[in-house]
This record gives structure tokens, C-alpha cells and sequence, in this order.
């Protein structure tokens, strides 16, 4: 009885060791994401200030100035697909496993 008991309380714990493993690999990700998006910034503000030392005029600051713009504005909206990514995988692997879960509760599929 009580290794009957024990199997249930860990069948019905299943679920939520699943919820966390989502959520865990979903912070890693978006972790992971963000370590590499600050590393893109920070290698292009490098690269930009070294390239301001051969700027001769007004011109070739405004296109330096624009060229850093641009790269800022593809990294950031590359981050900002990867994190939607990860977050739409986790709620789909979240929807998928609250409805196992309900239909194994109701018995209904």
C-alpha cells in the first residue's frame, strides 16, 4: 500500500518536473541569448570607437555613426527573435503538457 502511494505522489509530480525543466531550458536560452547580444554590443562599441580615430571629416563620422546604428539595430532585433522563440517554444511545450496532464485527469482525450 504505502509503494502504491509512493508510485502515485510520483506520477502526479511528473508534470510539474516537466514545467520546470521548460522553464529552465527557456531561461537558458533567453540567458544564453542576452550573454551573447551584450558581447555583440560591446565588441561593435569597441570596434566603433577604434574607427573614430580615422574619421577626417564630418561625412565619415555620419556614416560611421550610421554603419554602428544599423549593426546595434540588427543585433538587437536578432535577440529579440531568438527570445520570442524561446518563449513561444516554452508556452507551446506548457500548453502540450497542461493538456496531457487535464486529459489525464479527466480521462478524456
Amino acid at each position: 500500500m504505502f509503494q502504491d502511494m509512493t508510485k502515485h505522489i510520483t506520477d502526479s509530480m511528473e508534470p510539474f518536473k516537466d514545467l520546470v525543466n521548460i522553464q529552465t531550458k527557456m531561461l537558458e536560452d533567453l540567458t544564453r541569448q542576452q550573454m551573447e547580444c551584450t558581447k555583440a554590443c560591446i565588441e561593435a562599441t569597441m570596434l566603433q570607437t577604434k574607427e573614430l580615430q580615422n574619421c577626417k571629416t564630418p561625412a565619415d563620422l555620419m556614416a560611421l555613426q550610421q554603419t554602428y546604428a544599423k549593426g546595434l539595430e540588427e543585433t538587437l532585433r536578432s535577440a529579440n527573435e531568438h527570445n520570442l522563440q524561446a518563449v513561444n517554444d516554452a508556452r507551446e511545450a506548457i500548453e502540450k503538457l497542461t493538456k496531457g496532464a487535464m486529459e489525464s485527469i479527466t480521462g478524456k482525450k
